[in-house]
């Protein structure tokens, strides 16, 4: 093909626009006080505190904590119903909130940020720094009858890209949709989620690596404990324990005190009851295969990099206003533009078919398909959410971010997370 200068040109344009949308907007979160809100409409938002008002009233969740940030400036932030059912504990917005898979970005950007000091590819096979995972198997047989199974080389290693954007083929235990892989990874003894034992992620990650996978890497798209897996590689290559690597290189540069993996005695205080509604009365979820208690209690020694940390609306917003920022918050540089602009990049090509999102390096991405549907952000708006009902979006082109804090499991009939992001969009002027 003849590159023309023309051509260079559209390129070179396309990519200062991406890099652009992630330029600096604000240096650090602030309240709006009584100025008028910048860029969105305050009967709107308005609406939405109705509607979070109603969701509660109707008995769809027992309380949450909402938030929206317009231009780097707070301009809602509201924290409705209660904490704690039982006891009658008011919810406040400094409240802590499990937010389980919301910790699969804060440790892709932690990747990422030893990817920028040069202590690894991304297309390195994982089996170079844990030797665990050479030689990868693929599940083609099962018996249920005494679990055994039989298994065939894979095409490929697993690389770190794989296990960043859930192509590598390893599942997720307890909630893995497949069967037989929950089967094979319960008698394993993989620990998926919260736990008060003394277990250790090397331990878990090395048994891990030894189990079949779904399906050669990078074939298919599989929700998994691949960014477990990353929280192993964190200390491996940064020789720090992954815990410490958070808060001494993310969470203390940005302010977020109350973000980790486990709780003081006064941030226990804060943390929100995990309900469910029995006979449509809320009361505290009871011990299954995690244990509520998690973030307070226990051995305190298990640093899940897929669904470990607590936080609260405030900090998790810090850290996608840092993004937004183009990787700066608080004066601090976290990550380069150019890096974010690889990590907000489709991935996956169209192994997620055309449902409206991509998957990038850390988050999923609204596509054009996504934009047509409506009600879900700009291009390029990125997301996730958390087992125990939090979400958070965050949109680069007008640089809003939605987070919306709830503890429940099991059917409730709230409405509230698809409205909420319809809503806040449909509030930017």
């Amino acid at each position: 093909m003849k590159i023309t200068i023309p051509f260079l040109s559209g390129l070179l344009i396309s990519g200062l626009i991406s890099i652009h949308a992630f330029s600096q907007t604000a240096n650090e979160l602030t309240p709006i006080g009584n100025q008028d809100l910048p860029g969105i409409s305050e009967e709107r938002i308005d609406r939405i505190d109705q509607m979070l008002e109603e969701t509660l009233s109707k008995n769809q969740v027992p309380g949450l904590v909402a938030m929206i940030v317009k231009d780097g400036k707070i301009v809602y932030h509201e924290a409705k119903g209660l904490a704690d059912v039982p006891s009658k504990t008011p919810m406040s917005k400094d409240q802590i909130f499990r937010i389980a898979s919301q910790s699969k970005a804060i440790t892709s950007t932690a990747i990422m940020m030893l990817w920028e000091e040069g202590k690894f590819g991304l297309d390195d096979p994982i089996s170079r720094y844990i030797p665990e995972f050479a030689d990868p198997q693929v599940l083609t047989r099962f018996s249920y009858g005494d679990t055994t199974y039989s298994s065939r080389p894979a095409s490929r290693e697993i690389r770190i890209r794989d296990l960043l954007t859930h192509t590598s083929g390893l599942g997720y235990g307890v909630i893995d949709g497949n069967e037989q892989m929950r089967m094979i990874y319960h008698k394993a003894g993989i620990v998926d989620l919260f736990t008060t034992e003394p277990v250790k992620i090397s331990d878990n990650i090395k048994k891990l690596a030894k189990l079949p996978l779904h399906h050669d890497p990078g074939t298919k798209y599989t929700y998994s404990e691949g960014l477990d897996v990353m929280g192993y590689l964190i200390e491996i290559v940064s020789g720090m324990p992954f815990d410490q690597f958070l808060k001494t290189r993310i969470f203390d540069p940005l302010g977020m005190d109350d973000t980790g993996f486990y709780l003081n005695e006064a941030q226990g205080k804060r943390l929100v009851t995990v309900h469910r509604k029995v006979n449509g009365e809320w009361e505290s979820y009871p011990v299954t295969f995690y244990d509520p208690d998690y973030p307070k209690t226990g051995a305190k020694t298990f640093f899940s990099g897929g669904a470990g940390l607590s936080s609260t609306a405030l900090d998790y917003a810090k850290f996608l206003q840092m993004y937004l920022n183009g990787g700066t918050y608080n004066g601090v540089r976290i990550l380069s533009p150019t890096t974010i602009q690889t990590i907000m990049s489709n991935q996956v090509g169209d192994l997620l078919g055309d449902g409206g999102k991509d998957y990038g390096l850390a988050f999923g991405l609204v596509d054009q398909n996504g934009v047509a549907k409506g009600g879900i952000g700009s291009l390029g708006t990125f997301d996730w959410g958390g087992y125990f009902n939090t979400q958070y979006f965050a949109d680069p082109v007008t640089k809003t971010i939605g987070i919306l804090m709830k503890q429940t499991q099991g059917g409730t009939g709230d409405q509230s997370s698809w409205k909420f992001r319809q809503m806040v969009f449909s509030a930017i002027e």
